[in-house]
């Protein structure tokens, strides 16, 4: 079919995620016909650097050869079964093994699902269920931060602090307290450094619990690296503060790692990196590479023996999906995971990112930017008027979208965040002269975003 076709076919058959429906329906769609490696071609041809991994995703690229033909294989030996009433299968069992092998704690069993979504559900539903088995049945909020986003499902979506995922669906429920966003940047007071700045926001957070009443307070859940919230990067010190006050209270630590795990910030998971200690953990996304849908959740085995043994009491541990653990799913996780380890792609990631972050942070410099900031291979820029005030743009005029379509025109998909931030996360096979390309068509949007905002004013 022609793009024309496909393009008002679409339009009347699909509501799209995340998407303004208005703009949507008035411009169409660019629709992706394939992709191999980095790069990603659209149905009129045009090749792309899929600077996004997709949705923060697609860690080993597009087309890999055994991860396709593990998907084929499964399918022929066992297209699907399920882990309900202990039944089980070979696939689900590797991945679960593989997973507690490279934990950054001391993980003791997993649970599979679908997507980050329903990995953070999950999460609330386990701790809800473990309090009231061990007797603490008033404690049950959660904490989490502003700009953070942890899914779109109703538990999910109530973590999540973003007020585009709440405006209209009567969100967010009332279990969720909610601290301020780690950004420096925005958030420090003049003359703060980031060690005072860590310490203000660890007694703020104590504050609440106080207020609250830590037995009232079951977990704090945070990403390493804030991601849809605009590439946040905690500041020195932050997560070691934070967690000797959720200690001294008695509160886990939920560590989402569905867009930070399995090498995006240079290490296997972005705990490692930033100095988190997990109780428990979400993962999703790179688990697979993007190639199948895929969740897992991983607990303790001081949490799962308080789950097995209250089976005596609440009978059938009633949660679960259809797809938990699906054997096509789990059999290219693992394919997935065993060839990042032959290929050492963590270690590769590690190795480029001096390089991807030297060219972001240049992008400093430059008279939109006021914030370039990341950690391994992900990294944002923040748009704004003024450097000297940070005063941002009128959110009316669009720029971010301005420039992200710009960047598409020179053959770069990036993706535009609230606050006009432009997001890039590549594919963790990306080389040092992939990198230098990336950047250089991104500079050439953002000096065509600086002229036609010369126009505007």
């Amino acid at each position: 079919m022609s793009t024309a076709d496909l393009s008002l076919r679409d339009r009347a058959a699909l509501l799209h995620p995340t998407t303004h429906l208005g703009r949507h329906a008035a411009q169409g769609p660019l629709i992706i016909e394939r992709g191999e490696g980095i790069h990603v071609w659209d149905s009129e041809g045009r090749r792309y650097i899929e600077g996004m991994a997709g949705l923060w995703c697609a860690a080993l690229g597009y087309g890999v050869p055994e991860l396709a033909e593990a998907a084929a294989e499964q399918v022929r030996k066992l297209s699907y079964s399920h882990l309900f009433g202990s039944k089980s299968h070979e696939p689900a069992i590797l991945l679960a093994e593989k997973l507690k092998e490279l934990a950054p704690f001391s993980a003791g069993k997993v649970f599979f699902g679908h997507s980050g979504s329903d990995a953070n559900d999950t999460q609330i539903k386990l701790i809800w269920y473990y309090n009231n088995l061990i007797g603490r049945p008033e404690k049950k909020k959660i904490i989490a931060r502003d700009r953070a986003y942890h899914g779109v499902t109703l538990g999910a979506a109530t973590l999540t602090g973003l007020a585009v995922n709440h405006k209209g669906f009567d969100l967010p429920l009332d279990y969720v307290r909610r601290v301020r966003c780690p950004h420096f940047y925005r958030e420090g007071l003049p003359g703060e450094t980031e060690e005072e700045f860590s310490t203000r926001l660890a007694d703020e957070l104590e504050a609440l619990i106080v207020k609250e009443g830590a037995d009232t307070i079951a977990a704090f859940i945070a990403e390493p690296v804030m991601g849809a919230g605009g590439v946040v990067v905690p500041p020195a010190g932050y997560f070691e503060k934070v967690q000797a006050v959720l200690e001294r209270h008695d509160i886990l630590l939920i560590d989402d790692e569905v867009i930070c795990g399995f090498g995006r910030t240079g290490r296997w998971f972005g705990s490692q990196t930033l100095g988190m200690r997990p109780d428990t953990m979400s993962l999703a996304k790179a688990l697979s590479s993007g190639y199948q849908p895929i969740s897992a959740v991983l607990i303790p085995d001081s949490m799962y023996e308080v789950l097995e043994a209250g089976s005596k009491e609440l009978g059938v541990f009633g949660h679960g999906y259809t797809y938990s653990g699906h054997p096509v799913c789990a059999a290219v996780a693992l394919k997935n995971l065993e060839l990042m380890q032959q290929r050492r792609v963590v270690e590769h990631a590690a190795a480029v990112a001096d390089r991807f972050q030297s060219r972001l942070r240049a992008f400093a410099d430059h008279p939109l930017v006021g914030e370039a900031r990341g950690v391994g291979l992900i990294g944002a820029v923040e748009l704004v008027s003024d450097k000297a005030s940070r005063r941002g743009f009128a959110a009316a005029l669009g720029v971010a979208a301005y420039c992200q379509a710009r960047a598409e025109a020179h053959g770069l998909i990036v993706r535009a965040m609230g606050g006009d931030t432009i997001a890039f996360c590549p594919p963790l096979v990306v080389s040092e002269a992939d990198i230098d390309e990336l950047f250089d068509r991104f500079a050439r949007a953002l000096d065509d975003t600086a002229a036609w905002l010369a126009t505007q004013r």
